[in-house]
């Protein structure tokens, strides 16, 4: 049954298979054909599989079976099998010269069905196959041995795709578990490749070896056999799960039988001495470097089992398995990513290395668990010594060339004082804490506390004595590590590692505590004398008030002419499709003129589409798409998500079609952005154009090479002194005596309106008598642009509290240009320990206090302002982002990797206080193996930085991703205080790993959850708890209650509190944010409110529950401190508001208009928003006396026809916004005489409402309200 080339029944029959889908055609969809003929094409490869695990045992084997109908010849069944493969060829060509290809596929469902025939008999064969004595299956050949491996790894492929398809439970596990099958089966058959490669085929010893590992094939061929044919079979599949995990343990080198592992050590020996591994195992010509990469990939993933699973190894075993596996990492990475560099290294070095990938093979199969346990016998202990000083050496000889890791201690080096303020902060909270079944060493840890308390005292009155003498600035440093280290071990203690901490490194760092403070006593009266350290080094802690808080894209200096040359270029000319182009250097004010091109109202006005689409470096087809449709598109943000990108190019192409539109291309690098998406912008000759701005000229000849692009001067000398003078001072003007030094500041800024606008925000942070020096540190560079940008930000961060200098380099892990949700931010600044206490204001408003000054220093722009002029989103320049990320990196603050290559390729230091992964698949992070022990914070970025710019809320800001088991992360960074998955879906179950967390502080997760386990309440420490992507209620458990430091519980679905017991628990008393889901009775709702008495924002959530069962008054007024109240779902039942409240939004109220009065007489509310069903009734008429100090009013989907008002209602409005009310005919006339009134906007509402606005809009105008902005959409 096979020709004389050596090719097979099975592989004619895949070429026939091949073949058809070639030709195609007959009416049949390509993919539908493709789905029959790949069914048959995975049945043929695994029948090809079968035959060759059992052909020798069947020719040989004289043993009959009990068949599908009757007793069977063994050997017989394998003729019958190659004979209905054979006919496969015949079969195909025939049917498809008589009938085409639908003819050719009911030819394949006939074959698939007799080859279902055969299913029950492979299956009782693998079985009678695998209960052979192993001895009397024969030695196999290692090279058919290895051709076996390549057909089960080609067997698997199909297996991950279906579990992915059907999203079962158990499926998600088998999807893990065949992905970690597929690593195995690839190292057994690199392993007998490696050997048989140095020669060790004649050694006896490997005789048992191949016919362990052809046991093991066999068992792997009957379980994937198994899971294919039932592979809808959930029960089979739960069954599959717990076989195929008996089968890795059998792989592991720990797990494996003692003798196995004899047979393993004694293969890898004799492969060591038999020939020169840089001549055979890593020969270019044989790929001898993939066979090394892989059996490193599985050395390493064992290690980092060992490392993720066992807590209870000593010390110096743990210590020594980290060290191992950074030294491997190291030769794996220059082995695969860094292979051509590794051919550059001499033979006598490769040999080396080859010895060292040996012995660590060697070394991890004289492993035992008892061993590690209880330390390693004198002669493994040996060779892990030596193995470890081996690969030192060559990391140290081969540094000129690839530099591996730092694997020394490093800390941050921001915010020192801050950092140990928190560390005290915790050490205080532990005196009264007992974690799990964990006994702290509370004596000790009360002499670490009492002696940086004293200690960070006098680091506190060094502080500007250490720029300039090097003995201080020593001792600050020691200091601060060894404060480091001992909140790295008590934090160990807490989490039961043992890796990190005993008694004995306790022990040391609290004499070393003691001691650095003998140092610092000696030291005390000399620095008690010193001086201070010169004026332009002072950091002040709070911004003057005069400065500003400006909004992104702000501009204090006249741009008309520049202004005016872009929309004559966007508004004149060609009919045709046009580009137009702004270009200039970095910090000059591209984005910033083009954003007020776009704002114009002559612009507004000509085009119907207008849309914003920021590129940057990192982008991605799909997010420029979803960027322009989020302004373009007619369906909801939530629909564009879920499309693919051919779906978004069509979506866009129909929806700007016949459409004049306009869209702005900001930040372009390459002409790839463009190309990617001009297929979707038509050109139906009515004017459309685009706008991009970018720092490259010839990019611009590449859009259009007749193009002439506007390049952005630079900024006059006067120009520069009158935006300077704007940031400081407004309209008041500059004092006279600064004049001279002001001017001389704004020329050393060399035109660039970016070191303009930052110097105004040192300016403003100093003293007036020490503007001459920052004027002298400018004055010192004489390089312009984007150097000089660089210098000027080093000097606006020199001048920051310390405090602020946390919170600064923290923007730098989101990406760049990436609109930050404001709430998020500030909820990561207070979980990482960053912002002050204050016992006058809550944390929030500290951090909120910090984010202002920042805004007022001009490094945070404000992208998105809330409904009353607070900041909802920001982001920060390209620049000042680049310098945030270069700095954090300088000090040891953050880390970010970009993607496959960086995880393993990376040579950044080994062990990060925080780490930043963008765009980054499950299985890369596993293969990466990265292994942080000491990591704090872990935040997680999609490739694509795109949020629709409606949805800032923390719950709603990312691309829904395929789920996956990530909980090898709880297992491997157990150190965590802040963990954000960003868009990596969890699946339908919440990881009980989490519990292991006890430090997170932070934890924002996506999945659909319906409960949370009681666990939970492990994570004593946390603050903030975020899911996003669930679309049920999610319940607590009754231990939430225990969970004193939370702050901020927010759902997309919201949280059902367990209301059993209640008078048990204490309130949540640091309660400040709740997305509350209400599906109980109104009894039950009131008595959870009365246990959160500090919430200050709340948003609730109902389904429709019976009406009975909200009956009754809900007395809000327990809710001393509310400030927002969001009431959003089907029913609610009577609310008695609390007096505070400050902004309410209503949806699906169903009240009549008439009892809007007892909203009316709130106090102190200022935003109202009325939405959908809120009120019902065509009038709405307000009372005297009725919302005296509301500023903003929105109106939306409401059946309302008439709304009438006197000024004594609405004395203080700024800003009103009616949307979809179609039958609403009139508005409050009296809105012209209101002077407060900034903007009205109009979307989809009656004519009526229309004119009447255009009207008061005109009164507005004659009374001298010139900046009245009136937004119509018809």
């Amino acid at each position: 049954m096979s020709s004389s080339s050596g090719r097979t029944c099975f592989d004619f029959a895949l070429d026939a298979l091949d073949w058809l889908l070639m030709e195609g055609g007959g009416g049949l969809p390509f993919h539908e054909l493709s789905c029959y003929v790949e069914n048959l094409k995975v049945e043929v490869r695994l029948l090809r599989t079968f035959d060759k695990c059992t052909r020798k045992w069947m020719i040989r084997s004289n043993q009959f079976y009990t068949g599908h109908c009757e007793e069977a010849n063994c050997a017989s069944f394998g003729c019958r099998i190659k004979e209905l493969v054979s006919r496969i060829p015949n079969g195909i060509h025939s049917a498809y010269r008589t009938s085409g290809t639908r003819g050719a596929v009911s030819e394949i469902w006939r074959l698939l069905e007799n080859v279902e025939l055969l299913d029950t008999d492979i299956k009782e064969l693998y079985a009678i196959l695998l209960d052979q004595d192993r001895y009397s299956l024969g030695v196999p050949d290692p090279r058919q041995l290895v051709d076996l491996f390549d057909s089960l790894l080609e067997n698997l492929v199909p297996l991950p795709v279906f579990y992915c398809k059907f999203k079962f439970d158990s499926r998600y596990n088998l999807y893990d578990l065949v992905e970690d099958l597929r690593e195995k089966l690839m190292f057994l058959k690199n392993f007998i490749s490696f050997v048989t490669r140095q020669g060790v085929v004649e050694d006896m010893q490997l005789i048992p070896l191949l016919i362990h590992i052809q046991v093991l094939a066999f068992n792997a061929a009957r379980l994937i056999y198994v899971c294919w044919l039932d592979r809808f079979d959930r029960e089979v599949g739960n069954k599959m799960e717990f076989e195929i995990s008996q089968l890795l343990q059998k792989v592991n080198p720990v797990n494996v039988d003692p003798q196995v592992r004899e047979t393993y050590i004694h293969v890898l020996t004799a492969s060591k001495l038999s020939r020169s591994l840089s001549s055979h195992i890593f020969s270019p010509q044989k790929d001898g470097h993939i066979v090394a990469v892989n059996i490193l990939d599985f050395l390493l993933d064992n290690l980092m089992e060992i490392l993720e699973s066992y807590t209870s190894f000593r010390l110096s075993v743990k210590d020594q398995m980290q060290k191992l596996h950074e030294g491997l990492r190291f030769l794996r990475n220059l082995l695969g990513e860094q292979h051509e560099k590794f051919n550059q290294l001499h033979d006598q070095m490769k040999d080396l290395i080859g010895v060292a990938v040996v012995d660590a093979g060697i070394l991890m199969y004289s492993l035992s668990i008892n061993e590690m346990k209880e330390g390693l016998a004198k002669e493994t202990d040996i060779a892990a010594f030596h193995i470890l000083k081996v690969l030192q050496f060559i990391m140290a000889e081969v540094a000129h060339i690839y530099s591996p890791m730092s694997s020394s201690f490093s800390f941050p080096r921001t915010n020192n004082l801050g950092s140990i303020d928190f560390l005290l902060e915790n050490l205080k909270e532990l005196e009264t804490c007992e974690v799990h079944s964990v006994t702290l060493p509370k004596d000790q840890i009360l002499t670490v506390q009492e002696n940086l308390v004293f200690l960070t005292s006098f680091l506190q009155n060094i502080a500007e004595q250490c720029n300039k003498n090097e003995k201080l600035q020593a001792l600050w440093s020691r200091v601060m590590e060894v404060a480091y280290k001992a909140e790295l071990i008590i934090d160990s203690i807490m989490v039961r590692d043992k890796r990190d901490c005993s008694p004995l490194s306790l022990d040391i760092i609290t004499e070393e505590i003691k001691f650095l403070k003998t140092v610092a006593l000696e030291n005390y009266d000399s620095v008690r004398h010193g001086t201070p350290a010169p004026g332009v080094t002072k950091t002040y802690s709070h911004m003057p008030s005069q400065v500003s808080a400006p909004a992104f894209n702000e501009f204090f200096v006249s741009l008309d002419e520049e202004v005016k040359t872009i929309i004559d270029g966007l508004t004149l000319g060609s009919k045709q499709l046009d580009i137009v182009s702004i270009v200039g250097m970095p910090g000059v004010g591209k984005t910033t003129l083009a954003n007020q091109v776009y704002k114009d109202p002559l612009i507004m006005y000509h085009f119907h589409v207008l849309s914003w689409c920021t590129v940057s470096q990192v982008y991605s087809k799909h997010s420029l798409l979803l960027q322009i449709l989020g302004d373009t598109g007619s369906k909801s943000s939530n629909k564009y998500l879920k499309m693919n990108e051919h779906d978004l190019a069509e979506e866009l192409y129909k929806s700007l079609k016949g459409k004049r539109y306009f869209i702005v291309l900001d930040d372009v690098w390459d002409i790839d952005a463009w190309n990617s998406l001009k297929g979707s912008l038509p050109d139906d000759a009515n004017g459309s154009r685009i706008l991009f701005t970018s720092r490259s000229h010839n990019l611009c000849l590449l859009f259009k090479f007749d193009s002439k692009p506007h390049h952005l001067r630079l900024l006059t000398d006067k120009e520069s002194w009158e935006l300077l003078q704007n940031k400081l001072f407004g309209k008041k003007g500059c004092h006279p005596a600064l004049a001279v030094v002001g001017m001389q500041i704004a020329k050393n800024c060399k035109g660039l309106p970016l070191a303009v606008v930052i110097v105004a925000g040192i300016l403003a942070s100093i003293e007036q008598d020490c503007w001459e020096e920052v004027g002298n540190s400018l004055g010192s560079s004489t390089v312009i642009g984007t150097e000089h940008c660089m210098k000027t930000l080093e000097l606006s961060y020199r001048h920051l509290p310390d405090y602020l200098k946390s919170c600064l380099l923290y923007l730098g892990a989101f990406q760049e240009d990436q609109e930050i949700p404001v709430r998020r931010l500030l909820w990561l600044w207070m979980s990482e320990g960053f912002v002050q206490k204050n016992e006058l204001k809550s944390l929030e408003d500290v951090a909120h206090e910090y984010l202002m000054d920042l805004i007022g220093r001009s490094l945070v722009m404000v992208t998105q302002k809330r409904s009353i002029g607070g900041v909802k989103s920001c982001r920060i320049h390209d620049l000042l982002h680049e310098f945030c990320v270069a700095k954090a990196k300088e000090e040891s603050f953050l880390q970010i990797l970009h993607g496959y290559n960086e995880l393993f390729t990376s040579t950044r230091p080994y062990k990060p206080h925080r780490l930043c992964i963008y765009s980054i698949r499950k299985k890369e992070l596993k293969m990466s193996r990265l292994f942080f022990p000491h990591l704090r914070c872990l935040l997680f970025f999609p490739y694509s930085r795109f949020i629709f710019r409606r949805q800032c809320h923390p719950d709603s800001r990312f691309i829904f991703a395929r789920q996956r088991d990530y909980s090898f992360i709880f297992r491997i960074f157990k150190l965590l205080r802040v963990l954000d998955f960003g868009e990596v879906h969890l699946g339908q179950n919440f990881r009980w790993e989490v519990e292991l967390l006890v430090h997170l502080r932070y934890l924002a997760i996506r999945c659909d959850l319906t409960s949370i386990p009681s666990g939970i309440a492990n994570l004593s420490r946390l603050e903030t708890f975020l899911i996003a992507g669930s679309t049920r209620g999610i319940t607590l458990p009754n231990t939430i209650w225990n969970m004193k430091k939370m702050r901020h519980l927010c759902s997309s679905a919201g949280f059902t509190f367990p209301t059993e017991n209640l008078e048990l628990f204490l309130d949540l008393y640091d309660l400040d944010t709740l997305t509350l889901k209400i599906d109980s009775s109104s009894q039950n709702l009131q008595k959870i409110i009365k246990k959160l008495p500090s919430i200050r924002r709340l948003k609730c959530l109902t389904t429709r529950v019976p009406i009975e069962n909200l009956k009754g008054l809900i007395m809000l007024d327990y809710l001393g401190q509310l400030e927002s109240l969001q009431m959003v779902g089907s029913f609610f039942p009577e609310l008695a508001f609390p007096l505070n409240l400050k902004k309410l939004t209503l949806s699906s109220y169903w009240k009549p208009w008439r009892e809007i009065s007892t909203i009316g007489k709130l106090p102190n509310l200022e935003v109202l928003k009325l939405l959908e069903n809120s009120f019902m009734g065509e009038n709405w008429e307000m009372e005297e006396g009725e919302f005296f100090n509301l500023r903003y009013l929105k109106l939306e989907s409401l059946n309302i026809n008439r709304w009438s008002a006197s000024c004594d209602n609405i004395p203080y409005l700024q800003k009103l916004v009616l949307q979809f009310c179609n039958e609403l005919k009139e508005v409050p006339f009296c809105l012209r005489d209101i002077p407060t009134i900034e903007m009205i906007e109009v979307k989809q509402c009656h004519k009526s409402t229309v004119s009447l606005v255009k009207q008061i809009q005109e009164v507005q105008m004659d009374m001298g309200n010139t900046g009245l902005k009136i937004v119509i959409q018809e």
